[in-house]
């Protein structure tokens, strides 16, 4: 199985314990409406502009509400079945869904933390943590580029996986599934920043994310 795949299952396994009810970070979601995003964005294609243009969000929303309606066990079970046949996503889904699944994993996970408070991720496998790096030089490179200060994601053991952005020069070092979630936008996230202290606090109240 590849990683997405492995995170995938994971994924279901963490919402099956929680329940349609419990929060996530995703703003305004239960784990209910997370789970009909991500069904409608395997299985039906229509809805994929309104992603990233906002004159189709509409529609998205529409759709992603009439979902989030179904059936809890079949909601699961169509997450957990992967991208059928027709679906774009099932071509690439050993990269598309990579970072999707672990970020939206995350997101359940830590649902119900503060973003201020003392968090303690998971441990990951060594090959999710290798397959990670791809997304978080990806990811950062699009979601740094406009934050108010040059940033570097750096690894524990050194490697420095994206420099984007412009002004100061901020250094955020941690694992790599918390540099993925950094560039995502989520929060908490346990990381350690080291640069100017107003830079910073610039960084860290930057609106990130695609």
């Amino acid at each position: 199985m590849t990683s997405a795949q492995n995170e995938r299952a994971a994924l279901v396994e963490t919402l099956r314990t929680v329940g349609p009810d419990a929060p996530t970070l995703c703003d305004g979601w239960t784990t209910r409406d997370l789970v009909a995003h991500l069904v409608v964005r395997e299985r039906r294609p229509d809805t994929a502009p309104g992603i990233l243009i906002p004159r189709f969000a509409a529609h998205t929303e529409k759709v992603r509400r009439q979902t989030a309606a179904g059936e809890w066990d079949v909601l699961l079970g169509q997450l957990a079945d992967g991208p059928p046949v027709y679906s774009p996503m099932a071509l690439v889904d050993r990269w598309a869904n990579l970072a999707e699944m672990f970020v939206h994993h995350e997101d359940v996970l830590r649902g119900g933390v503060a973003p201020d408070s003392d968090w303690t991720p998971r441990a990951l496998d060594a090959q999710l943590q290798r397959d990670l790096r791809t997304p978080a030089k990806s990811i950062g490179k699009m979601s740094l580029k406009k934050v108010p200060a040059t940033v570097t994601l750096r690894t524990l053991d050194g490697d420095d996986l994206v420099t984007a952005g412009s002004g100061s020069p901020v250094t955020v070092t941690g694992a790599v599934g918390e540099l993925v979630l950094f560039a995502f936008g989520r929060a908490p996230v346990n990381l350690e920043f080291s640069g100017d202290a107003s830079a910073i606090a610039a960084v860290q109240a930057s609106k990130r994310g695609l």
